[in-house]
């Protein structure tokens, strides 16, 4: 009898057409109520009502699974990234600030993905596509780095682009796993995980000499002014 049932329970999950991609969404859940490391091969068949053995139909082990969540958490994590860099645009600064508000969004709103990603232990370098899908991830903070590093004050040594993405990815890291999820754990503070990030940012640059002062935005364009009557006026105003 709860042979047939677990049949009947198989036969449905190969009915809606897509069984990896169902696996795929119950690993997700999994990580999102376990961690990445509270559930195995067979909780995500379970979850995804197939037997036991349907799995390996689509993925050698778990670590695989593991693996294909951690590649689709970086393809989004890109897009996101790209998104908010946006070339830099309208300015180095302003842009960079979109970048590091977008790395605590994410891994806010996309706990799993971000547990896979950065939490499961899968050793990225083993697997050339997850390798390839986190380097261009990491690429855009690399790209904001480059620009900030060639703001440098003159006289100052350029610190190296590399370095510096690596300072700021840690922070921005830090600040995501310790503060800017929204787990049981996550410690109340009197500011925001945006306000942290960027405080810590300022002082970074600070302490490379960079200038942190913020200058007015310019004023929109508006009427010309009107001339004075009584004659042309010059630097020390108008002629009496």
């Amino acid at each position: 009898m709860s042979w047939r049932k677990e049949q009947r329970r198989s036969e449905r999950g190969y009915h809606h057409g897509n069984l990896k991609e169902a696996l795929l969404q119950a690993a997700l859940g999994l990580i999102a109520e376990k961690g990445a490391a509270g559930f195995t091969f067979a909780d995500a068949a379970r979850m995804a009502g197939v037997s036991p053995a349907a799995p390996y139909r689509h993925f050698r082990d778990r670590d695989e699974l593991l693996s294909s969540i951690a590649q689709r958490g970086f393809e989004q994590f890109e897009a996101l990234l790209t998104q908010a860099w946006d070339d830099g645009r309208p300015d180095t600064v302003s842009a960079f600030e979109r970048v590091g508000k977008a790395y605590l969004a994410f891994a806010r709103n996309e706990p799993a993905f971000y547990s896979a990603m950065f939490e499961s232990g899968i050793p990225v370098d083993l697997n050339p596509t997850l390798m390839a899908a986190s380097e261009r991830a990491f690429a855009i903070i690399r790209a904001a780095a480059e620009r900030l590093a060639a703001m440098a004050p003159p006289g100052m040594p350029r610190p190296p682009a590399m370095m510096m993405a690596l300072h700021i990815w840690s922070m921005a890291h830090g600040v995501a796993s310790l503060f800017g999820r929204g787990d049981a754990a996550r410690r109340k503070l009197p500011m925001s995980p945006e306000d942290l990030l960027e405080a810590e940012v300022l002082i970074y640059l600070r302490g490379l000499g960079f200038a942190t002062d913020r200058r007015p935005e310019p004023k929109p364009p508006g009427p010309p002014p009107v001339p004075p009557t009584g004659g042309p006026s010059g630097p020390w105003g108008t002629p009496k």
